[in-house]
């Protein structure tokens, strides 16, 4: 099966070491989003939500797919109680880019991200097709 890797730099420019995102067949893996290099580094983690959710959805739809194509995310957040504390725009947030489509989700709580000012990463499975 062919494999197409990507780095799609207008939208979410990755590392030196990896492709932002790999398709195999009709499956699309998309490596951790951030906010990072945008103003929501640094601001609260729902702001850097949005910026993520965003890069997510953007690469999703350059590649002819649509949100609710995204099967699983992975959530890596650097505070659990910060998360839950703002749980009304995060449910906002959610039901804005996914219209009821949720992916399967896991949130996992880790001692940091890449850079400081990052507080949320995510990862995403996408079925296109």
């Amino acid at each position: 099966m062919e494999k197409i890797r990507k780095n799609h730099p207008d939208i979410a420019p990755s590392g030196p070491t990896f492709s932002r995102s790999v398709r195999a067949g009709d499956t699309l893996y998309i490596a951790g989003c951030t906010a990072r290099g945008t103003q929501a580094q640094g601001q609260p983690v729902m702001d850097q939500l949005r910026v993520t959710l965003d890069r997510i959805v953007r690469i999703v739809a350059e590649e002819g797919g649509s949100p609710s194509d995204i099967v699983k995310i992975t959530t890596f957040v650097t505070s659990i109680p910060r998360w839950r504390a703002d749980r009304e725009r995060q449910e906002a947030l959610f039901a804005e880019f996914f219209q009821g489509q949720y992916p399967a989700n896991t949130l996992v709580e880790i001692t940091a991200l890449a850079e400081d000012g990052l507080d949320v990463e995510i990862e995403a499975i996408v079925e296109l097709g």
